[in-house]
């Protein structure tokens, strides 16, 4: 037996040894799928699989990069490097850059993001002369993304009567002229929006057999991850690449189909085996987070679904503790009761903070167990928050880089073209717009030939200089470090973020300093693909265009985790807080009337049971406010399904203290006999650092007249110490201990110090 089949129990292991032909894993919650995935990759390599003619797709670029490094962790070698893995944007993505004159983009075409692309729509409503609160630029995109996601372009759109009537009901007749105007003018920009990545490769394949013969004959092995979150589009994409050999492995759980709303349908891995002759079915059954006594809940719920494929999920982890039923007079109590449970265990059991997960249905859920946590100053993490990439002044920056790269994207000039302020309004962008409408010109070619337009302008020849200047940097050689800081030194972007004195604007200031840390850190490391790092700005911005929520980082991981329980699937925790277990709200009362929208409801409470590995609670309220109404709560019908014989019932009022021993009444019992205790306690009570006034007249030194050991003044984190220092006159960087706000790497021309002494 090969090394890495060690380890492996029977049945992953006849999924990892299955070579040829149709294979599903049906992978239930916490059963190992990542490793089997990863080990069959490697065992296709090691018979001989040339890791050219393997394609693997994910839904996250962390699970990519995961899968790549186990990869050659098993393998001992670099042969990984080879493989197409990558998320599904992502890797077609790269393959439509490749073909991109075949669609007659060009191959340095941009991808909107959801703002981006929403911006667009938001123009196209108002050069219609539609009322915008009516054609919401938020409501037509997502009936756009939902077209495309099944496959529908514009001209099949306004000729689908049910489509049609559909529209006509909501008195929006005309989104389908909106999406034609959409799709012409993101053609007209060079860009193509998320769901055209999948949309423009199934055009790709279907109306160019050359490419599909091409992408054929390349992938010999194809492994989809999480099949059970595939749209329409993604599916028939897979179809296709798949029809030539038909060795394509599928893994996922129907149990874990919660994703509807974005177009993904459970039907999917449900009809697989009725889409190939002789495919194999493997059940990943063994459980290897959870104990038994959650297994046994989350086996009993997902049993009341009618449509599924049978599996029964075992352990041989402890039995383990009852679930605790927890019911509360009001959401404030839900609240307060979460953060005592919290330290409690924490005292009892030890846990750190990052062990603990709230999971609720919906973000606006949050609030009580925000102010729970802060009132007995627990760190949280809120995940789903604004995205770093969804800043303003992010935005604003990266809209330069990307102007810069595709001088053809419309949205991203006009965002830039007068700021910083330099003089061009309102009325004179939209005779620039006027005029290319007129002659069928792009933005660019408007404002860059003067004497074709007749738009004379010193201020727009100025921007227009700017952005060929910056353009020639990038046929000097230069990489993206190098032109996002020159972007920050000549626009004044930077400058005029550091003059804003404000707490925000020293926050905007800071979230751009990280930005260039973050493109400097890019140029630096190896490439996660797997090949030679590409280190230049066309490369950067595919990259984070392409990040998802839960690709992003936290600098301090040991918080409290708050989420919705979409937001926490593919993770797991010791301790888990299932909160808002009523009626209305979970299971959702949009779900009620519909038998295929209340088993996504019932998947999706399988799923916030399954993030459990030790503890699990589960909450609800007999009334919360919502939409300012104070509203009175049935349980909802989900815990009728908890067998009665694995819970533990408790209730806490108002005016009391949880019944199963709330963390203030320990302390207030204990302190005499645990002296220790209330040292701790005071410890966890610490307040945060304060914060800091910088000097009067503060004024910042010179970057290369610092050395270490000098001590400095920064206008957020006080006085610190020069512990070590790194990079040459454009690009120095300092290492300082700043005491209560402890160590920190700054970049030195941006972050502005005074030397103290």
């Amino acid at each position: 037996m090969q090394n890495y089949l060690v380890g492996l129990n029977e049945q992953q292991r006849i999924a990892v040894e299955h070579i040829d032909g149709p294979l599903m894993i049906v992978a239930g919650a916490g059963s190992g799928k990542t490793k089997v995935l990863t080990t069959r990759i490697a065992h296709l390599m090691h018979r001989g699989v040339d890791p050219f003619n393997i394609l693997a797709l994910t839904f996250t670029n962390k699970a990519a990069a995961e899968m790549k490094e186990r990869i050659e962790k098993t393998l001992g070698n670099t042969d990984a490097r080879n493989l197409y893995i990558g998320t599904f944007h992502s890797v077609f993505a790269r393959v439509l850059r490749a073909e991109a004159n075949k669609l007659g983009y060009p191959n340095n075409f941009t991808i909107y993001d959801t703002d981006d692309a929403k911006s667009v729509i938001k123009d196209i409503v108002k050069d219609m002369n539609l009322d915008e609160k009516h054609y919401k630029p938020a409501y037509v995109y997502n009936r756009i993304s939902a077209a495309k996601n099944s496959l529908i372009d514009p001209v099949m759109y306004k000729n689908d009567t049910l489509i049609q009537q559909e529209d006509a009901r909501t008195t929006r007749p005309l989104i389908g002229d909106i999406y034609d105007a959409y799709a012409k003018r993101c053609f007209k920009n060079g860009a193509m929006d998320f769901d055209d990545l999948l949309f423009k490769m199934y055009v790709l394949l279907t109306h160019f057999p050359d490419a599909l013969a091409k992408y054929q004959g390349r992938f010999h092995y194809i492994l989809i991850d999480e099949y059970q979150d595939t749209n329409l589009a993604q599916y028939a994409i897979i179809k296709m690449l798949g029809a030539r050999h038909e060795n394509i492995c599928v893994v996922g759980d129907d149990a874990q189909s919660i994703y509807s709303f974005r177009g993904a349908t459970v039907q999917n891995i449900l009809q697989f085996q009725d889409d190939y002759e002789d495919v194999k079915v493997v059940k990943l059954e063994q459980n290897y987070r959870s104990t038994q006594t959650i297994l046994n809940v989350a086996n009993n719920v997902i049993g009341n679904n009618k449509n599924q494929i049978p599996k029964e999920l075992w352990t041989s982890n402890k039995e383990g503790e009852k679930i605790m039923l927890v019911r509360t007079m009001t959401d404030n109590d839900e609240g307060k009761f979460v953060a005592d449970a919290i330290k409690e265990q924490q005292m009892r059991n030890h846990y750190a903070n990052k062990d603990f997960a709230v999971l609720y249905r919906t973000n606006a859920q949050s609030r009580s167990f925000e102010e729970g946590l802060r009132r007995m100053n627990i760190p949280y993490k809120l995940v789903g928050g604004t995205s770093f990439y969804q800043r303003k002044e992010i935005k604003d920056y990266l809209a330069y880089l990307r102007v810069i790269v595709n001088s053809q994207d419309e949205e991203n000039i006009k965002r830039i073209i007068n700021y910083p302020t330099r003089g061009i309004g309102k009325t004179s962008i939209e005779k620039i717009i006027i005029r290319s409408n007129e002659l069928n010109k792009t933005f660019w070619e408007v404002i860059s030939q003067p004497e074709m337009s007749g738009i004379h302008s010193s201020n727009i020849e100025g921007f227009v200089t700017m952005i060929r200047s910056f353009r020639a940097l990038i046929d000097q050689g230069k990489n993206a470090y190098d032109l996002a800081y020159a972007v920050g030194k000549h626009t004044g972007l930077v400058q005029e973020l550091y003059n804003d004195k404000s707490v925000e604007g020293l926050a905007r200031y800071e979230n751009v300093q990280e930005l260039l840390n973050s493109i400097k850190e890019f140029t630096e490391t190896p490439d996660e693909e797997g090949e030679l790092r590409d280190k230049s700005l066309g490369s950067y911005l595919q990259q984070i265009t392409l990040l998802t929520d839960a690709d992003e980082g936290d600098n301090d991981p040991d918080k409290v985790k708050l989420m919705t329980i979409h937001a926490a699937k593919g993770l797991e925790f010791p301790c888990v807080f299932l909160v808002g277990l009523e009626e209305n709200l979970f299971p959702s009362s949009m779900s009620l009337y519909d038998r295929a929208d209340l088993e996504e409801e019932r998947r999706l409470f399988y799923v916030a049971i399954t993030r459990a590995k030790e503890r699990l609670w589960i909450t609800h309220a007999n009334s919360r406010y919502r939409f300012g109404q104070l509203v009175q709560n049935d349980p909802s019908r989900f815990i009728e399904e908890v067998p009665a014989a694995h819970l533990d019932r408790t209730f806490t009022g108002a005016s009391n203290r949880p019944q199963v021993g709330g963390f203030q009444g320990m302390l207030n019992n204990s302190f005499e006999k645990m002296p220790s205790l209330k040292k701790l306690a005071d410890k966890l009570a610490t307040p945060a650092p304060p914060t800091h006034t910088p000097t009067a007249n503060f004024i910042a030194d010179d970057p290369m007249a610092m050395e270490i050991g000098m001590q400095v003044e920064h206008q957020k984190f006080g006085f610190g110490n020069i512990l070590s220092l790194e990079g040459g006159v454009n690009n120095r960087i300092a290492e300082i201990d700043f005491g209560s706000h402890g160590k920190k790497k700054i970049m030195l021309n941006f972050a502005k110090l005074r030397i103290v002494r």
